[in-house]
């Protein structure tokens, strides 16, 4: 096995996620459709960027290329969104848009982009030490569904009201989802230390046992 070809090919498929949910958060609002509204919901929102930036940390077995590469990733990303924006502007959904200035660009690329290295990097390496077994990563593993359910709640309380029926079903949904995966990620944790705990009945019978 070529190693070093292995190992660019994984890089540039982490950098590849971020580009690709820059495109996706980008233009799936621009066209219409519930399929349409639901990806552009998702790939906008700010769990589903501390999501990738989590799984790609989740992947390497290093911390600081996890740390790293999430981080380069989400800025990847953040370029692309806004770029994209700029050459197909599109409102969010209930608002109206006149389109982005070059200065809006830059502003957007730059804030946001020192947000995805300041918050992309720790989440990497959340994802990381996620990979560490049983209760000892199980905070970790939760992070995401966390992110989400506080991301969600907060949209509801303050913009259900004024973005529409469709995207407060769409949260609610997210939101019973993230809470699902807790609850699925607790219980396995919880089942995996117990069988862990239990003993092996050769073990129980003794070594005498026929």
């Amino acid at each position: 096995m070529n190693l070093p070809r292995t190992r660019t090919m994984s890089l540039l498929s982490a950098l590849g996620a971020g580009a690709a949910i820059g495109t996706l958060g980008a233009l799936a609002g621009t066209f219409d459709g519930p399929v349409f509204h639901i990806v552009n919901l998702v790939f906008s929102a700010g769990w589903s960027w501390a999501c990738l930036a989590f799984l790609i940390g989740y992947t390497r077995p290093s911390k600081t290329e996890s740390a790293w590469l999430a981080a380069s990733a989400l800025a990847i990303g953040v370029t692309v969104y806004y770029v994209l924006k700029h050459l197909r502007p599109a409102a969010p959904i209930g608002m109206t848009s006149d389109g982005m200035s070059g200065e809006g660009i830059s502003s957007g690329i730059l804030a946001w982009g020192i947000a995805a290295l300041l918050f992309g990097a720790p989440m990497g390496l959340f994802g990381n030490l996620a990979r560490i077994p049983g209760i000892g990563g199980l905070a970790f593993r939760l992070l995401v569904p966390l992110i989400a359910y506080v991301e969600t709640s907060a949209r509801l309380k303050v913009e259900a009201a004024t973005a529409g029926h469709f995207v407060e079903v769409t949260w609610s949904t997210i939101r019973v989802l993230a809470v699902l995966t807790a609850v699925a990620l607790v219980a396995h944790t919880v089942w995996e230390w117990a069988r862990s705990t239990r003993k092996p009945e050769g073990l129980k019978a003794g070594p005498d046992a026929d």
